[in-house]
């Protein structure tokens, strides 16, 4: 399970699981790149990263002068003449930020016209998401936001799971109902649930009645643990502050490894 998807409603906390996961595979001595794909962008702080290094990773979509040279269109172009297969393989190296053996990236959104718009921003961010996933020997955890925005049918298969994070409640459950048809209209069936925020076993019951009836496997269960608010306060990364919780996602990593590549999840 080198390439891994997470989403989720905003709050749910599939930030902060992309944050532990990036660690506990970074301690296992791997080649770990976070990537910070929700407009919220949040990562840099999950991570613990010191501010001024933080500050310095500008996201891709920002980057006039780099889209320009890359596609030979300027921002903010919708259709016209741009390449649509631009360079990119430079791009993680050059434009991330590493801190205790984790590199981060941030892609960012383009704001004109949707993600989905034929412009020279969207052409760069999509190859080099496939670059990402497809051309890179090395864990890339990608932090999304409530959706498959940055994945294409030419990535799909190259990601080993799409993982929703949900928390006790229907509408939790909605969303995760809705990213997986929105997967499975790209070619992506490899679509789990991890339920954070857990208070007691009727929270867990409830979870596991729902995800039941949608046909949903659960890779795991994360304590509703104040420690991970605490470090939200102090700047902390999740993975030092709260080992409770380190732990509960520690068993998630172990059922993504007993998990194959190929193994497909059923659709209700």
């Amino acid at each position: 399970m080198n390439k891994l998807a997470i989403t989720g409603k905003g709050g749910v906390g599939k930030t902060t699981l992309a944050s532990v996961l990036a660690y506990l595979y970074a301690r296992d001595g791997r080649r770990v790149l976070a990537i910070d794909a929700d407009p919220a962008a949040n990562l840099a702080l999950s991570l613990g990263f010191p501010p001024e290094l933080a500050e310095r990773i500008t996201p891709i979509a920002e980057m006039e002068d780099l889209i320009y040279e890359r596609t030979g269109a300027k921002p903010g172009t919708v259709g016209g003449w741009f390449r649509l297969n631009p360079r990119v393989d430079d791009i993680p190296d050059r434009f991330s930020a590493e801190h205790r053996g984790i590199r981060l990236l941030r892609l960012g959104t383009v704001k004109q016209g949707g993600s989905g718009c034929l412009c020279p921003e969207n052409a760069l961010l999509r190859a080099l998401v496939t670059h990402l996933l497809l051309g890179r020997d090395e864990v890339v955890i990608m932090d999304m936001e409530a959706g498959v925005e940055h994945l294409g049918r030419a990535t799909a298969q190259a990601v080993d799971a799409l993982i929703v994070v949900v928390e006790p409640g229907r509408r939790s459950l909605g969303t995760a109902h809705l990213i997986r048809d929105l997967a499975g209209d790209i070619g992506l069936r490899r679509v789990y649930v991890v339920a954070n925020k857990m208070r007691d076993e009727r929270d867990r019951a409830f979870i596991e009645s729902q995800a039941r009836a949608e046909g949903f496997e659960v890779l795991g269960y994360l304590p509703a643990d104040p420690r991970v608010i605490e470090a939200d306060f102090t700047g902390q990364a999740v993975f030092d502050a709260a080992p409770e919780f380190v732990r509960a996602v520690e068993e998630v990593k172990q059922r993504l490894e007993t998990l194959s590549p190929s193994e497909e999840v059923s659709e209700s």
